[in-house]
């Protein structure tokens, strides 16, 4: 029978211990780590601001930010790779993500909103230009 884990860092590896009941020895196993040892946060900044937004606290957890961020990740990482299997294979493009999210009507309505406005910037900076250009 085993006892639960204890868990020492070292470096950017975690050593998951645990001790036999019967013999008393410890056994342990090396888990590299898909905490913040092992890679560089991408969206710690930006999450923080969400979290803040949704009313957590100013500063939140370390902690809750990388969760959050490993399922940020986890949720790019798993449409990526269904955009990838649904459309031409080796490329994603905006019809596959829209098709993905079809079911899905908060999603659908959410990347349409920011496909149009794309759009409309688009315009914006085209008029712009035009502008700059036209009166110099």
């Amino acid at each position: 029978m085993q006892k639960a884990p204890t868990i020492k860092k070292k470096k950017k590896k975690k050593i998951v211990e645990y001790e036999e009941e019967e013999t008393g020895e410890t056994q342990s196993e090396a888990v590299i780590s898909s905490g913040t040892g092992g890679r560089k946060r991408l969206f710690s900044k930006e999450l923080r601001c969400m979290m803040y937004g949704f009313g957590d606290d100013q500063n939140p957890y370390t902690e809750s930010v990388d969760l959050l961020e490993d399922l940020v990740i986890e949720f790019i990482t798993q449409m990526t790779q269904r955009a990838m299997e649904v459309g031409r294979s080796g490329r994603v493009q905006v019809e596959d993500v829209m098709y993905l999210v079809r079911k899905d009507k908060r999603k659908y309505a959410r990347v349409h909103d920011l496909l149009n406005m794309n759009e409309e910037l688009k315009k914006a900076r085209k008029a712009f230009d035009e502008v700059k250009y036209a009166g110099v």
